[in-house]
């Protein structure tokens, strides 16, 4: 078991990376020093009942109440929040009691978010489930909602107490979950570890596969990445912006599909690392061997034709929603680029213009 201390202004807590590390829960939270009366636990419906009743086993709560959470695009907004704050007031949760979420980004974002407004602020467990919400969404303190403007333009920086990421979760995974959490450890690699990017290159494979030392080394590896940059740059001020590299495309293209089983997050971020690549060597700021061995990268991943799921009558959509993007400051979009494999340009901010004439001409021609 490998920990990872994460130290921001707000808070400092660690995260417990292991194999079937279910077992020493109670242990951990112990150590923690995380104390607490009354626990609800919100559960990805799609979490396994045998690891749901492992981990209920390893909570010592007065109270103990399970919320089976039906995660999904459309379900991460203020109704499912409104749902949850009705469940605390009703069983009379105080601040010194604990939200623990288990599963998935989306349902980690809710918990979180949630857990930030309950009477100002109440302790959160973050125990994720997919590859995507372990290696990326469970560091660092975003939690927020969608609407019918985009995707998490409503939410709050709120760190949790601990955070503790079991691969062996992942084993019940489809392989399309697998391949939407490695679209961020990607990311990670090629904004600040070429060395990172050439080995997730050559066993590309096995970390799909779930070869044990290997994926647990991916998830090391890009958790260590993030804390680098979530200590420098709590609140996304600028550095942090360079986690979104892919992700303005990304989120567009989802909300242009109104958040369908069409296109998952994960893979709307592989589709904009390929557009924030595309755009990179548009601009200039890559050279074109690089920019050649990424696009060999994804096309491994088949993630490298856009026009399976836009046309050119989806060309208003995706700029108007880019334009609604949080990090934008001005009525240009900014994106972030690549410098080389490793290091990216934080801004770049492009007419409206310009967008519409890239999106037209390089990813939907």
């Amino acid at each position: 078991m490998k920990i990872i201390n994460i130290k921001t202004k707000s808070k400092h807590y660690n995260i417990y990376i292991g194999h079937d590390i279910f077992a020493k829960l109670k242990k951990i939270i112990k150590k923690e020093n995380i104390q607490f009366k009354n626990s609800l636990l919100i559960v990805d419906k799609k979490v396994p009942k045998n690891f749901i009743k492992k981990i209920k086993s390893n909570i010592n709560s007065t109270k103990k109440i399970i919320y089976l959470f039906n995660a999904s695009e459309k379900n991460k907004n203020f109704k499912s929040i409104n749902f949850i704050l009705k469940i605390l007031f009703k069983n009379n949760f105080t601040r010194n009691d604990v939200i623990i979420s288990v599963g998935g980004g989306i349902t980690g974002d809710i918990s979180g978010f949630a857990s930030s407004l309950y009477k100002r602020g109440m302790k959160f467990i973050n125990i994720p489930s997919t590859l995507l919400s372990q290696v990326d969404s469970s560091i660092g303190g975003k939690t927020g909602v969608n609407n019918k403007f985009g995707k998490n333009l409503i939410g709050s920086f709120y760190q949790p107490d601990i955070v503790i990421s079991d691969s062996k979760l992942l084993e019940s995974l489809p392989r399309r979950e697998i391949i939407c959490g490695y679209a961020e450890i990607l990311k990670h690699s090629l904004i600040k570890n070429k060395k990172f990017f050439l080995y997730l290159d050559k066993n590309l494979n096995n970390i799909l596969n779930l070869e044990k030392k290997i994926i647990e080394k991916a998830i090391l590896e890009s958790c260590k990445i993030k804390k680098i940059i979530v200590e420098k740059d709590e609140n996304e001020n600028n550095l942090r912006k360079a986690l979104n590299f892919g992700h303005t495309f990304g989120h567009a293209f989802e909300a242009t599909l109104n958040f369908s089983n069409k296109l998952n997050h994960g893979e709307a971020v592989i589709y904009g690392i390929l557009s924030a690549t595309k755009l990179s060597k548009k601009l200039k700021s890559i050279n074109n061997k690089e920019y050649q061995l990424i696009l060999s990268h994804l096309s491994r991943l088949k993630f490298t034709n856009l026009r399976k799921l836009f046309n050119k009558k989806h060309l208003n959509k995706i700029v108007n929603f880019m334009l609604t993007d949080k990090k934008n400051t001005s009525k240009k979009i900014n994106f972030i680029t690549l410098k080389k494999i490793g290091s990216v340009n934080i801004n770049n901010q492009l007419t409206l213009a310009k967008v519409r004439s890239f999106v037209d001409s390089e990813l939907l021609k």
